[in-house]
C-alpha cells in the first residue's frame, strides 16, 4: 500500500494538521514547510511533487494546474463552500476510504469532493 501524505494548502488551517495525522501517514500545512510565505501555487506544486505529497485545496488553480501538467502530484480538490476547519476535517476523516484508493491509482490525479 502506497504512504498517505498531505500537504495542506494555505486556505486550509493548519490546526488541521494534528487533527488529520492519526488519520493519514504524514500531513503537513504550506505555511509550516520550508518553502517562503506566502508559497505561489507553482512552489506548492514543485514542493508536493517532489516530496510526494497530495495537495489538499479548496483553490480551484489546482485544477487547472493538474489539467496542465499531469500528475504527480495528485491534488484533493474541496469544493464544499466556505466551511469550518472541523467540517473539512471530517470529510477527510470520513472518506479515507476513497483518498486511500485515489492515493494508489495510476488512472487519475484529481479527486473531487463536493
Amino acid at each position: 500500500m502506497s504512504q498517505v501524505r498531505l500537504l495542506l494548502d494555505a486556505n486550509l488551517s493548519w490546526s488541521s494538521v494534528a487533527e488529520l495525522k492519526p488519520y493519514f501517514d504524514d500531513c503537513q500545512h504550506v505555511d509550516k514547510t520550508d518553502m517562503k510565505s506566502p508559497a505561489k501555487d507553482s512552489e506548492i506544486w514543485e514542493y508536493a511533487r517532489t516530496n510526494s505529497y497530495m495537495i489538499v485545496t479548496n483553490d480551484e488553480d489546482f485544477l487547472h494546474l493538474s489539467t496542465l501538467k499531469g500528475f504527480p502530484p495528485k491534488v484533493i480538490l474541496l469544493r464544499t463552500g466556505n466551511q469550518s476547519r472541523r467540517f473539512i476535517e471530517q470529510i477527510l476523516i470520513n472518506l479515507k476510504g476513497q483518498i486511500l484508493e485515489f492515493a494508489t491509482s495510476d488512472d487519475y490525479g484529481l479527486l473531487e469532493f463536493i
